[in-house]
C-alpha cells in the first residue's frame, strides 16, 4: 500500500500546492463528507475519482474507495483527507471541483467541471 504524497512547508510546497489547486479542488463540504465516509474504511483509505467512457453524455465519473496510490496518481489533500485521480482522468477534469451537495432532491458528490460542454441530468455523465 503506497501512501499519498505528504509535502513539507517550504517554497517547493507552495509551488506544488498552487499547481495542484489549479488542477482540482475539494470544497469544505466535500472534504467533510469524504472524512465521514473514510472513517468507516481501513486506515490510509482515500477517495478515488476517475473518468471512464460511457454514460448518456459520453463520459462518466466513477467514485471508489482505494488504499493504494499508483505511480500515475495525483493526490489532492484537504483537511486530512485525500482524493486520488489518475493522470488520464485529470486531463478531463483540469480545473474541476468536487463538492458535496445536500438539497431537497438528495445528497451526492458533484463535480463542477469547466471542461464539460454538456452534462446529463444524472450529474455523473458529461461530454467535453
Amino acid at each position: 500500500m503506497q501512501r499519498p504524497l505528504v509535502f513539507t512547508v517550504n517554497s517547493t510546497y507552495l509551488l506544488l500546492m498552487t499547481q495542484q489547486a489549479s488542477q482540482f479542488a475539494i470544497t469544505d463540504s466535500a472534504a467533510s463528507q469524504i472524512a465521514k465516509i473514510l472513517a468507516a474504511e481501513a486506515p490510509g483509505s482515500c477517495l478515488r475519482v476517475a473518468v471512464q467512457g460511457g454514460g448518456c453524455s459520453g463520459f462518466s465519473y466513477i467514485f471508489s474507495i482505494d488504499d493504494t496510490q499508483t505511480s500515475d496518481d495525483l493526490a489532492f489533500a484537504r483537511d486530512g483527507i485525500t482524493v486520488l485521480i489518475d493522470d488520464m482522468s485529470i486531463q478531463y477534469m483540469q480545473g474541476a471541483e468536487i463538492d458535496w451537495v445536500d438539497d431537497l432532491i438528495g445528497a451526492a458528490f458533484q463535480i463542477k467541471n469547466p471542461n464539460a460542454t454538456a452534462s446529463c441530468g444524472c450529474g455523473t455523465s458529461f461530454d467535453v
